[in-house]
């Protein structure tokens, strides 16, 4: 059985405070690093993957971890627009430390964002759980998977293929956006850091 505190933070929307707006920065910072540091793995799993054909795989595999800004940030913060902003701002911290994709991850942390920040727009941002966390994760997904259809050519791919991408890219999102986030946010929450 769940304490009032954690009843209370996994319903209550909050608003735009000065705790609120440190802590989506902090989120950013640290996800933006991530963010940079996932641009060497990419390379590597694309060169792995490249001799059996794979080599599309290597995105969708990690875009969940890409992604993970914007679920982590809506679902701890509760406010209209967090999601976006954390993802967005995530993004920006990779481009400033000189991630691989240089100034196109601005573009790209604008897409996942608006992504990430459906899902919990679609709940009326009046639900804070499993249902609101997957909404995010289900909305990141299309809208993702529909803008690499026209950035990076998603769209000339038969559809076997199409289907195993769009699984994998689901997958990887549901582990990082989904599991991962309520680990994080369900950690915080023992250490009463929501009460600080």
């Amino acid at each position: 059985m769940e304490n009032n505190s954690q009843v209370n933070h996994k319903q209550h929307q909050s608003k735009w405070t000065l705790r609120n707006i440190i802590l989506i920065a902090l989120i950013a910072i640290f996800t933006g690093v991530i963010f940079w540091g996932i641009g060497f793995l990419y390379t590597a799993l694309t060169v792995a993957l490249t001799p059996i054909g794979a080599a599309p795989f290597a995105n969708d595999i990690l875009m969940g971890i890409w992604c993970m800004a914007g679920p982590l940030t809506g679902f701890m913060i509760r406010t209209a627009g967090s999601a976006f902003l954390g993802e967005f701002l995530g993004a920006a911290v990779e481009v400033f430390l000189g991630g691989q994709w240089g100034a196109g991850a601005f573009i790209s942390g604008l897409v996942q964002g608006i992504g990430s920040e459906l899902g919990f727009t679609f709940t009326g941002y009046k639900r804070y759980d499993w249902w609101s966390l997957n909404a995010s994760i289900f909305t990141t997904v299309v809208v993702t998977f529909a803008w690499d259809m026209i950035k990076n050519g998603y769209d000339k791919f038969a559809l076997p293929l199409l289907i195993g991408l769009f699984i994998t890219r689901y997958i990887s999102t549901f582990i990082f956006g989904g599991i991962v986030t309520k680990m994080i946010v369900k950690l915080l929450d023992r250490s009463n850091a929501f009460n600080l």
